[in-house]
């Protein structure tokens, strides 16, 4: 098994990068969940509701988070300094955070692209947000994430699923970090601790699906109700959940590629 595709989401629900290699922290992936949309009461923006943050591109260079959306330039947010104390407080999932607000042309730049009323804000160097005591250990943090650092789901898994969907879907509709191949169909659903190259990734639990993967992520529009109500024909458990994927702590940090072997530990 290896490590087939690698993609970060620098801004909560806005398009995903894909990447070579990146720098996995105790956080997650560098950059990833960073930066969040929210509505100007505080409350967070997802493609559950907002389908159309699909179409809005991001790019991360020297640190720099560059916007871009069809039919308007490209916008570079500006770096909070340092010692700015303008913070807003959002949530993430009933998680509150502190989050810093960024410039109001950052703002009306992605009022404009979304159609809605709206606000950046970033995730701060001293902040927080504990994982789950339940399914993690004290001092498991994670930045605008649902709620674990990492995702992982396999190639196997999505070729299984498409075989049963007269119109198949792309990795993307799911939002993986990391896609391993040359697994059997949810092999991933066994796994509880794995090793990526030579980093240590712990598996916290499965992953529950919304709404999400019913967006089509090249149009932004919400294209229902599949691939969702094929997945509940096999993939829903006893509490009604609907389960794709796999969700992860790092247990070490370091640098994952494309390639990169994965084995199973016992």
């Amino acid at each position: 098994m290896h490590v087939s595709e690698i993609h970060i989401y620098p801004v909560k629900s806005l398009a995903g990068v894909s990447l070579d290699s990146a720098q996995l922290n105790a956080t997650g992936f560098e950059f990833d969940r960073q930066w969040m949309v929210i509505k100007p009461d505080g409350e967070f923006m997802t493609q559950r509701n907002y389908p159309q943050m699909a179409l809005v591109e991001t790019k991360v260079d020297n640190d720099a988070l560059t916007l871009s959306s069809f039919g308007m330039e490209p916008h570079i947010v500006a770096p909070v300094e340092k010692d700015n104390l303008n913070r807003i407080s959002t949530q993430v999932w009933g998680d509150p955070v502190q989050a810093l607000e960024h410039e109001a042309q950052t703002n009306e730049w992605l009022s404009q692209a979304l159609g809605v009323d709206c606000k950046l804000v970033s995730f701060p160097d001293d902040e927080i947000r504990q994982c789950d005591l339940e399914l993690s250990k004290v001092g498991e943090h994670t930045l605008f994430a649902d709620a674990f650092p990492l995702l992982l789901l396999s190639q196997g898994s999505l070729d299984d699923l498409n075989a049963r969907l007269a119109n198949p879907v792309g990795m993307d509709r799911f939002r993986p970090n990391i896609v391993v191949s040359e697994c059997e169909p949810l092999a991933e659903d066994n796994w509880k601790n794995i090793m990526v190259g030579d980093l240590h990734l712990r598996v916290t639990k499965a992953c529950a699906r919304c709404s999400v993967p019913t967006v089509n992520q090249q149009t932004g529009v919400l294209s229902g109700p599949e691939p969702i109500h094929t997945l509940s024909s096999y993939r829903q458990r006893e509490d009604g959940e609907i389960y794709f994927g796999i969700n992860l702590v790092p247990e070490t940090t370091g640098l994952v590629r494309t390639g990169d072997r994965v084995s199973i530990l016992i």
